[in-house]
């Protein structure tokens, strides 16, 4: 009997103290990462009313968030606004009583004053009397940028998305979904009042909370021959653009009785069933890459995918970001029409910049082909943006429906020494080059003009 007593005895103490290291530990050690946490309404409400919250601003200056003093009867000193609203929504995301999104939730512990690198500063602020006030973040968007693909999106009216990057560094220059929402809806301290908001935009079938640049998925329809005619030259080095490749005008796929066409069953090139590979990749025939998806084998496609940032569950910005996939086909069938990005393959906004941002480091002149040859899908851009050559690749990913068929294009400028690559995606939009390819074009001539290069 006593013996069970001790036992127990020490298996309660030995709780005890764990329980007393732990208190200690959280209260002595890890005050800045509890009180960072977003859904910490404690902490939202000391802080509110402690001081103000730290503002976001662009490359170029422009503020797209802050803190000013509550109205009213506010029982919360600060409160949280957003200048231009839904265009930076997908940048800012929100910042509420019960949580956060967006940047507001990536950089909290800077925006809040509660980062550990914050705190020489805060020791100087309290010696000279200073208010003390969370830290700006900057971030790498161009707000010309921003504003041109936003505006653009709004004009055309369909769901999709826009991301632009800096293909030397990675940096976002513009992040824009549509539709998008009002963060300022949100940033009120009535927690009633918010449910009710926040419900209603969570049933709203066009689903204006969720950003399609990060995270929505969609086939990539021909800019996936982007990967696909990588893979070729990289298993292939004595290829060049110029080579002669097999360019049937239909392709009976192995094993089946299926018939692959090109695009209104035209011929590729001049029909006599060779073309050289940059011919193909301009005209985008999909009989030319569903073949060369077989001759290169799925294996290989699924690295070159990888290669381009594909498969990477891991992938942030700092905002978390959907996996773009490369599902391996079971058959060889099946890897032609992956081929073509019309298959499993799913891709986001940004990863079709990526492919640009991927192709721009490396230089090659097959994408300029698309927008500055007669034959090329895009060729009506050539001289969009005046003196600045822009080369691209236009994708339609077929739903069954030509009407409900998404549009994509992906493309760089300048071409000799691009500092922009763009991706976008419209939901239903049909043709790459009718629907993606001018928003693209105004994003890159936006920028030029901000950069001073026109």
């Amino acid at each position: 009997m006593n013996r069970a007593l001790r036992r127990i005895s020490i298996a309660v103490l030995v709780m005890f103290v764990l329980l007393i290291i732990n208190v200690n530990y959280l209260q002595g050690f890890d005050t800045a990462s509890l009180a960072s946490k977003p859904g910490n309404s404690r902490a939202f409400y000391a802080a509110q009313n402690q001081y103000q919250r730290g503002s976001i601003v662009t490359s170029d200056g422009k503020v797209i968030a802050a803190s000013r003093l509550s109205s009213g009867n506010d029982s919360i000193k600060y409160q949280r606004y957003y200048p231009s609203g839904p265009e930076y929504a997908p940048v800012t995301g929100y910042y509420t009583i019960f949580g956060a999104t967006g940047i507001e939730a990536a950089e909290n512990s800077l925006l809040s004053g509660n980062d550990s690198s914050l705190d020489v500063r805060k020791v100087i602020d309290l010696i000279t009397g200073k208010t003390t006030r969370g830290a700006t973040v900057q971030v790498t968007v161009n707000s010309r940028a921003q504003d041109a693909a936003w505006n653009a999106l709004k004009a055309l009216g369909k769901p999709g998305a826009v991301v632009a990057l800096n293909p030397k560094t990675g940096a976002i220059l513009a992040m824009a979904s549509y539709p998008s929402f009002d963060p300022n809806v949100l940033a009120i301290h009535d927690g009633a009042k918010l449910n009710k908001v926040d419900n209603k935009l969570l049933k709203d079938k066009t689903q204006p909370l969720v950003n399609r640049a990060l995270d929505g998925a969609y086939p990539p329809g021909s800019t996936f021959k982007i990967v696909t005619s990588s893979a070729l030259l990289t298993q292939s080095p004595s290829t060049t653009i110029n080579t002669s490749v097999d360019s049937p005008t239909t392709l009976t796929l192995p094993q089946t009785q299926h018939v692959l066409h090109n695009d209104q069953g035209e011929p590729c090139g001049d029909g006599s069933g060779q073309a050289p590979l940059i011919t193909a990749f301009a005209q985008s025939c999909d009989t030319t890459f569903g073949k060369i998806g077989i001759q290169v084998g799925a294996n290989a496609l699924n690295d070159m995918a990888e290669q381009f940032g594909m498969n990477d569950a891991n992938l942030t910005v700092p905002l978390p970001v959907a996996k773009s996939n490369y599902v391996i086909p079971a058959s060889q069938a099946l890897t032609a029409f992956s081929a073509i990005g019309q298959f499993s393959d799913t891709v986001t906004p940004l990863q079709e910049a990526m492919f640009s941002a991927g192709i721009a480091n490396n230089g090659t002149l097959m994408m300029l082909a698309v927008v500055q040859q007669p034959e090329g899908t895009a060729y009506a851009f050539r001289q969009a943006v005046t003196g600045v050559e822009i080369a691209g690749k236009t994708g339609t990913a077929e739903t069954g429906q030509v009407s409900l068929n998404d549009a994509a294009f992906t493309c760089f400028a300048p071409f000799a020494n691009p500092d922009i690559a763009v991706g976008v995606i419209i939901q239903g939009g049909g043709y790459g080059a009718s629907a993606a390819a001018p928003i693209a074009v105004q994003v890159i001539k936006a920028y030029q003009q901000a950069m001073g290069n026109q």
